[in-house]
């Protein structure tokens, strides 16, 4: 053995205690001695199956590695999602919109009955609430008898005419008697056989009967006017009747108010026994089956969106248990800011460009609606399916017509009513 080999092992054992040193946790103990004790153990070479301690260099790496991989994943996601959504436009700035049907008193009166309440569903014709119709049947009682009144009078006038046409020809009688009596004494006057007196008198008598006639002509020309030109249905005093009886029955159908579509009813805020007058808001009827989206996309989404085009949904109400399905219909006339209570003001102070988002309407499946109601005001995500441009642009298009009316009022029963009472006091003739 030479004298190196001792030195040798002297700096093999000193560079594994450093490397075993930089390898080692601290101690715990502050006071404890920053050394290791070589033993003879250390010399031995490590047992088979059991795992070595990685060092700070692997660790570092292997976190870098692992960062880079995440960060790969991630950006290759991304790709994949722009690649399948290249051709769509979402908003998550979208809810649940229909209309609301007021309920609305048309007369005043007192609330007797309440059939409906908040969360209820109705029918349309369904009685919502009943008012106090006393009033209102004592005036029709009253029109009832004016129209019976009026028909009388009718016919009073007719009988009136008859007997106006006897007066003309009882008048026309006594003149031709009076124009005979006349000529009779002229003639005998003539031969000195009637006094003068006796001819001014016969000549009086002519010309009272002339006035008779007269006066018997314009009571038949006054009895006429009031029944010439129509029957007693017809007749302007009848039909007066007729239509404070329409005015009465009119009021008599106030009394109870109906839901005007089918809904559920929302907003009450009318209480049994309360006094209300004409035009008061009683409650109202939201038509579920008929609800619409609002989907406010910023005014650089609009370009790509065309009418007609297909729109995925999602409620978050529903989650994903039910996607709706639903197309563009439509586009606001402005957007938010425009029709605000104080909208902006641009042209004063310093201006700061912001991009402005307009509602566009979505027309949703009715059937779909069916299965998963949706209440006003709910939050929706709503993507655009802009791969197609064969409409117009949603921006261009013209506003689709609509059309709503209530159904109109049976008036067969009140007609039944009028020519009944009509019958009754005289007939038609």
């Amino acid at each position: 053995m030479t004298k190196k080999d001792p030195e040798e092992k002297r700096k093999k054992r000193e560079r594994k205690e450093a490397r075993l040193a930089s390898d080692a946790p601290a101690p715990q103990d502050p006071g404890a001695e920053g050394m290791y004790e070589t033993t003879a153990a250390d010399d031995e070479p490590p047992a088979e199956g059991v795992p070595q301690a990685a060092s700070p260099g692997t660790i570092r790496r292997r976190r870098l590695l692992l960062l880079g991989a995440v960060a790969l994943v991630a950006l290759l996601g991304w790709g994949i999602y722009e690649l399948l959504h290249a051709n769509t436009e979402s908003t998550d700035d979208a809810y649940v919109a229909g209309k609301v049907v007021p309920i609305t008193a048309r007369e005043a009166g007192t609330v007797i009955a309440i059939h409906a309440d908040n969360t209820q569903a109705v029918k349309a014709g369904d009685t919502l609430v009943e008012l106090d119709s006393d009033l209102v049947t004592v005036n029709m009682a009253a029109a009832e008898a004016a129209l019976a009144r009026a028909v009388r009078q009718v016919h009073a006038d007719n009988a009136r005419l008859s007997a106006s046409d006897a007066e003309v020809a009882e008048a026309d009688a006594a003149l031709a008697t009076a124009r005979g009596n006349l000529a009779r004494r002229k003639a005998a006057a003539a031969s000195g056989a009637v006094a003068t007196e006796d001819l001014a008198h016969a000549g009086d008598d002519l010309r009272h009967a002339e006035a008779a006639l007269a006066l018997a002509q314009g009571h038949r020309a006054e009895a006429l006017a009031a029944v010439s030109g129509s029957d007693v249905a017809h007749n302007p005093a009848v039909l007066t009747a007729i239509a404070e009886i329409r005015r009465a029955a009119i009021s008599q159908g106030h009394m109870r108010l109906i839901a005007p579509v089918d809904g559920v009813v929302a907003q009450r805020n009318v209480q049994l026994g309360e006094q209300i007058a004409a035009g008061t808001p009683l409650m109202a009827v939201v038509p579920l089956r008929d609800v619409w989206v609002d989907a406010n996309f910023r005014e650089t989404q609009l370009a790509d969106l065309r009418m007609g085009q297909p729109v995925r949904i999602k409620a978050d109400a529903w989650g994903s248990a039910a996607t709706f399905h639903g197309r563009v219909v439509g586009l606001s006339a402005g957007s938010g800011s425009a029709f605000a209570l104080l909208p902006a003001q641009n042209a004063s102070g310093n201006w700061i460009k912001i991009v402005q988002r307009l509602p566009v309407r979505i027309a949703l499946d009715p059937r779909e609606l069916d299965a998963h109601p949706l209440r006003i005001g709910l939050s929706v995500t709503a993507e655009v399916d802009t791969s197609t441009h064969s409409d117009r642009p949603v921006a261009a298009a013209p506003a689709h017509r609509v059309v709503e009316q209530l159904p109109p009022a049976d008036a067969s029963p009140i007609d039944q009513r009028i020519a009944a009472i009509i019958a009754a006091n005289g007939g038609a003739n």
